[in-house]
């Protein structure tokens, strides 16, 4: 299940209602992170339909939803790090890109973003980036470097 380097992440992922915070560190690793309340849903039949029909992993706590689909990996951890070593013990390749490639917040895919474009509260010695759906703007900060530092003390 490694990634297919540091610049692209091939494999996708479902992420049950239980782990919101770690599909915000997938995506941060370039990984396409759908998380299953940010699409409303919640029922196992829903998720796992979801899942099979575009081709994702599932990543669940529920020892019965894992069991029911074909393509899971179960969670025991309830604590991210331990969370984000059961996935590297898998093998998800657990590293940030060169650069900023999906929105934390929505999944979205990042660009980046015009000189002009930026608005005030981005810093002006970063390279920002913008998430084509939400808009949203991100550059590595202080809250990229704590990502590194979490990543490498797994």
């Amino acid at each position: 299940m490694t990634g297919a380097g540091s610049e692209s992440r091939e494999h996708r992922f479902l992420l049950d209602a239980m782990l919101g915070k770690l599909a915000t560190y997938l995506r941060m690793c370039g990984y396409d992170a759908a998380y299953a309340l940010d699409r409303g849903i919640e029922g196992d039949d829903t998720i796992r339909t979801l899942a099979e029909a575009e081709g994702r992993t599932l990543l669940t706590r529920d020892e019965t939803l894992a069991a029911s689909a074909d393509d899971a990996v179960l969670l025991t951890e309830r604590g991210i790090e331990a969370q984000l070593r059961e996935l590297r013990a898998a093998g998800v390749e657990l590293s940030l890109p060169d650069r900023p490639r999906r929105c934390s917040a929505c999944n979205g895919e990042l660009v980046p973003a015009a000189a002009h474009e930026p608005p005030e509260h981005v810093p002006n010695d970063v390279e920002p980036y913008r998430c084509r759906d939400c808009g949203q703007w991100f550059w590595r900060g202080s809250h990229w470097d704590d990502v590194v530092e979490t990543l490498a003390a797994l």
